[in-house]
């Protein structure tokens, strides 16, 4: 779905640095003195309107999470929520996965989220899925050794398609639900898109993949 255009999105980014940080690459490396903590940090890439990391967050304080969110028409909804309900431990970056390198250093994420992301289906187009080995490979440049990749789906053919690109990498796979709301996991936070689909009837897949030392 097509989102509306949001163009005063820009202006209120810069007008909440406490939670959309400006010029993210300056802090490449010093990212426990935006948090003020030295607490571990996960990153959400897609973050959407923001349900789910703002979710975690609450759920867990000790965890410092940042979510990367291409569309600043989609991430004005996300910092609308997090300014409403004031969580600390969460910040906002309108930037583009591809630049993850130039916004943390080597060892600075210890997990990443990857939840509803786009299928592109089409083969001419793999190398855009956020589970391709090109995005594998960013990930694995700015987390810690054993750092894990937790993934949530409702379209089966991603969900084929990054088992095997995982694999392929050498990753361990961990946690496989093929129905994850008929499984026992505890503590699930939903996204929006998890709530739809799942109103719907819809299964969702996840697994956590880890990356080998």
């Amino acid at each position: 779905m097509r989102q509306r255009n949001k163009p005063w999105a820009e202006d209120m980014f810069a007008k909440n640095p406490q939670f959309v940080p400006t010029n993210p690459t300056d802090r490449k490396g010093n990212w426990k003195d935006v948090f003020d903590n030295s607490n571990p940090i996960h990153l959400e890439v897609g973050t959407g309107k923001g349900q789910f990391i703002i979710g975690m967050a609450r759920q867990n304080p000790d965890v410092n999470y940042v979510g990367l969110e291409l569309s600043s028409s989609v991430m004005v909804s996300a910092l609308e929520k997090l300014i409403e309900e004031d969580v600390p431990n969460v910040r906002l970056l309108n930037e583009n996965a591809q630049d993850l390198s130039t916004i943390f250093e080597e060892n600075e994420v210890s997990r990443v989220y990857l939840n509803f992301s786009d299928p592109w289906p089409k083969n001419r187009h793999e190398k855009r899925r956020l589970t391709n080995k090109t995005f594998l490979d960013l990930y694995r440049g700015v987390m810690k050794p054993n750092g894990e990749v937790h993934f949530k789906t409702d379209n089966q053919g991603l969900f084929e398609y990054s088992l095997h690109s995982f694999s392929l990498y050498g990753m361990i796979l961990n946690q496989v639900s093929l129905n994850l709301h008929q499984s026992n996991m505890e503590d699930n936070v939903m996204t929006e898109y998890e709530e739809k689909f799942s109103s719907k009837g819809s299964r969702i897949y996840r697994c956590e993949a880890q990356f080998r030392s």
